[in-house]
């Protein structure tokens, strides 16, 4: 089944993907509908992020790439209207301008090659 996930900056070195921290983990939401997923990027612009590019993704690949990670992932049912919560975290383990000079918490154990791979699995569903 694809699924539909907000990415900033898609297809660029320093692409990612937006999660929810509940608790301590980084969940990412899996959108069963696009206009859904549009909705909720807007509504995180409206609260200052940057402009999300909404992204059709077998939803198998979102979860390999989640469990790979340590990520959890949950699927948002169409009609669902999923809300970003009012508050966010301090800071993110990513940056719009590219990588910084700290290293990132979640994910942090992937290697380049890795993060290639995923990314030419992913870009090869389009």
């Amino acid at each position: 089944m694809q699924v539909f996930v907000l990415l900033f900056n898609a297809r660029q070195e320093n692409e990612g993907i937006h999660t929810l921290k509940v608790g301590d983990r980084n969940t990412v939401l899996m959108f069963e509908s696009e206009d859904d997923a549009m909705r909720f990027g807007l509504l995180l612009e409206a609260q200052d992020f940057p402009t999300a590019t909404v992204e059709s993704i077998d939803e198998q690949e979102v979860r390999e790439f989640c469990e790979s990670a340590g990520y959890d992932c949950q699927l948002v049912s169409e009609g669902m209207l999923a809300v970003p919560p009012e508050s966010n975290v301090d800071q993110t383990d990513w940056s719009p301008e590219g990588p910084t000079s700290a290293p990132a918490e979640a994910g942090s154990d992937l290697s380049s090659d890795e993060i290639e791979r995923i990314r030419r699995r992913l870009e090869g569903l389009l």
